[in-house]
């Protein structure tokens, strides 16, 4: 047994992929508890579909499935996807779960779209675009890492930058306004840390399971804690973990996808914690309610024979 745990340990292929889903857990956690915080949770769900086009755009001007480039063009997209979103709330009297609705329909129909030509040109074998769709994680190399390191480290850079903008603008918006903060620029660097968070997830789970990545953590830790740096940090813990687990098990067993394995580990995380959790969970709802009814019982009984 310590042989085969050594053995895994020891591989290239499972130290990159490890190493990168451990900075994906770390980058979506962070992230997943500001949109979770701002009831935007399908945000990452339909920016992360909208980055289809861009990945399928560039590889039909370039004709090379280049990582550098087909990222860039879906963090286009993306940028662009959450652009119309906003613009369209802002400018207009569409709610903001319509106009996602919307925006994501058009660029995932575009991607889709540009996919399938894509698949008829000659060199289409080469492309490997539909890992982008649900995550290849098994070819992930170390220049990989190198990006998603950089992007980790602006992540968190931004994040303790503007901490306390980011605070006000989630929990008292009015009020961050009213204050002198510009709350176009914080929804513009949330926006942006967004679709950073997007982008690093595309190879390891893919556009369609990457909205879990960004909901879930939070949703778990959301159920532990009332403090938000508390929510944060264990938003991240739970997301590295179950990376770090989920790739574990797409190596041990074989011909299991890493990307839904993370998924399946960090939903079995959210369910645990909405069933044990001290104050949140179902049990510790329960056993309140049992003692309320107690309580209560006890107290009319001691009315009764005080009467």
């Amino acid at each position: 047994m310590f042989d085969s745990l050594y053995e895994l340990i020891s591989n290239y292929t499972y130290q990159t992929v490890a190493l990168g889903s451990l900075l994906l857990g770390l980058i979506s956690g962070v992230i997943g508890s500001f949109t979770y915080l701002q009831r935007q949770g399908l945000l990452g769900d339909g920016i992360s579909h909208s980055t289809l086009p861009g990945i399928a755009i560039v590889f039909m001007l370039w004709q090379s499935k280049n990582n550098a480039l087909l990222l860039i063009g879906a963090a286009i997209a993306g940028l662009l996807a959450m652009m119309f979103v906003l613009n369209i709330v802002k400018y207009t009297r569409v709610k903001f779960d319509a106009s996602l609705a919307l925006v994501l329909s058009v660029f995932f129909g575009l991607g889709m779209v540009c996919m399938t030509y894509v698949q008829n040109m000659p060199n289409a074998s080469q492309a490997g675009l539909t890992s982008f769709i649900l995550g290849q994680a098994a070819t992930m190399l170390r220049s990989d890492l190198y990006f998603m390191l950089i992007c980790a480290l602006i992540v968190l850079s931004l994040a303790m930058l503007y901490w306390k903008e980011f605070q006000l603008f989630i929990f008292d918006r009015d009020f961050a306004q009213s204050s002198g903060y510009s709350t176009s620029l914080i929804n513009g660097i949330l926006a942006c840390m967004i679709v950073m968070g997007i982008i690093v997830g595309l190879q390891t789970v893919g556009a369609i399971l990457m909205c879990a990545m960004l909901i879930s953590p939070a949703a778990a830790a959301r159920q532990w804690t009332d403090k938000f740096p508390s929510m944060v940090i264990l938003s991240a813990l739970f997301a590295s973990i179950s990376g770090l687990i989920g790739t574990s098990i797409s190596s041990l067993v074989t011909q299991m996808p890493t990307g839904p394995s993370i998924v399946i580990i960090i939903n079995s995380l959210v369910i645990v914690s909405m069933l044990i959790a001290p104050r949140r969970g179902l049990i510790a709802k329960v056993c309140q309610r049992r003692q309320n009814r107690i309580n209560f019982n006890k107290k009319s009984l001691e009315n009764v024979l005080g009467n």
